[in-house]
């Protein structure tokens, strides 16, 4: 696969994908789950690294949302070359946008889809997530002649979000057995509420029992399931036994841990590197003498006469504001403070101490220099949230390269 070269020297900030650390992520997948059978629902493959008589749990690559921030489009390409066998997203919009692309791996919409994008799934050979009566109704007005809707049917099993109550699964069957909706019955899935946190297994074992119990009652009833999924990042890693026909891993293959309580316990059993790095250079340098203050409402004084570096990103690139006089970006090795507020398009940091910086020198805002990293764990515990919503949160406009 060849990386997108663009000139560095035309860009104030972009994103670089390291394609080495991803095939390091999807080979601990891989190793966790066992190679990938040569067939699922008449649509998986051989895996590149995977013999064909392995065991049979499947890998999907969970891609919704721009990827978590590290471009929907690149990054898809990039795992269906390593072989993922699925790809999921959260719209129909979304799996569009891949098949416009020429990416050719079987994909599961895993949100919500409107009505009038049903018959474009058919059309575009994309699999659907059904999660309630009236969405399986809809599905009755699909006009004659469209063809099949493969459908993915969602199991709550106790996170109360999305999906069918294990009692309401009769009434399912019957509708499906009915032959008044034009489905292909493709898989059953669940997802967990809990399954982040190894110290509290229960509540995601009890979710395992009640997907089982779902699972039975289509049995059961004659009906085939060809794909049982449950697992996603976190499931893949904890539970062993949720792994089923097929893993939905998404924040791992970008090399960042679903919660400090799995990093902590698997650091030493998985090995996880970070996939993405954010930069951007220095625009401008000043001198301004002890006592200055900086930026909107004047809400950091310097203590000392100070070499300050402007940096063209703000929060509109998904700096967040919360590291107003708290964060810091990495030049030439060295820690720089962000001074005063994160601007809109414009963050200011102290680069008093950092020997020959210069104009058009490049900042690591997530990522490493030298052997100092700030990582998107780190500036999720600043802001108070989550690594997800760091990486997420990046504006899909910036450039993404991969390297």
């Amino acid at each position: 696969m060849k990386a997108n070269r663009v000139p560095k020297q035309s860009l104030r900030t972009w994103v670089e994908i390291d394609t080495k650390a991803l095939k390091n992520n999807y080979r601990e997948f891989r190793r966790l789950v066992g190679p990938t059978r040569l067939v699922s629902a008449g649509r998986a493959t051989k895996s590149a690294d995977s013999p064909v008589d392995g065991p049979k749990c499947l890998l999907m690559s969970v891609v919704k949302s721009n990827a978590y921030g590290h471009s929907l489009v690149d990054f898809s390409r990039a795992v269906e070359h390593l072989g993922v066998d699925w790809l999921g997203v959260d719209s129909v919009v979304e799996a569009n946008s891949l098949r416009k692309a020429g990416l050719k791996k079987p994909i599961l919409v895993l949100g919500y889809t409107l009505q009038a994008r049903v018959e474009n799934a058919i059309k575009n050979n994309i699999s659907l997530t059904v999660a309630d009566f009236a969405g399986l109704q809809n599905l009755k007005t699909i006009k004659k002649g469209a063809g099949k809707l493969k459908i993915h049917l969602k199991i709550d099993t106790g996170m109360h979000r999305q999906g069918f109550f294990v009692s309401e699964i009769p009434a399912v069957i019957a509708m499906l057995k009915s032959g008044k909706l034009p489905v292909e019955l493709e898989g059953v899935y669940t997802h967990f509420s809990s399954g982040k946190n190894p110290t509290f297994p229960r509540a995601t074992q009890d979710q395992i029992a009640e997907f089982k119990k779902a699972v039975g009652l289509f049995e059961a009833a004659g009906l085939k399931i060809p794909l049982k999924h449950a697992a996603a990042t976190s499931g893949t890693i904890l539970f062993p036994q949720s792994h089923f026909d097929l893993v939905r891993v998404g924040i791992g293959l970008q090399g960042l841990w679903p919660s400090k309580e799995v990093r902590d316990a698997f650091r030493t059993k998985v090995n996880l590197v970070p996939v993405l790095t954010w930069k951007t250079i220095v625009g401008q340098i000043k001198q301004l003498p002890k006592g200055a203050r900086i930026g909107y409402d004047l809400t950091e004084g310097l203590n000392r006469d100070s070499k300050v570096a402007v940096l063209p990103i703000g929060y509109w690139h998904g700096y967040p504001r919360l590291l107003s006089s708290t964060g810091t970006v990495l030049i030439n090795g060295h820690e720089a403070k962000v001074l005063g507020r994160v601007s809109m398009d414009m963050t200011s940091v102290d680069v008093t101490d950092v020997k020959n910086v210069k104009v058009g020198d490049e900042v690591i805002l997530i990522g490493k220099s030298g052997k100092r990293e700030v990582s998107a764990d780190d500036i999720a515990r600043i802001c108070g949230t989550i690594n997800y919503e760091i990486v997420t949160r990046l504006n899909p406009l910036m450039k993404r390269i991969l390297i």
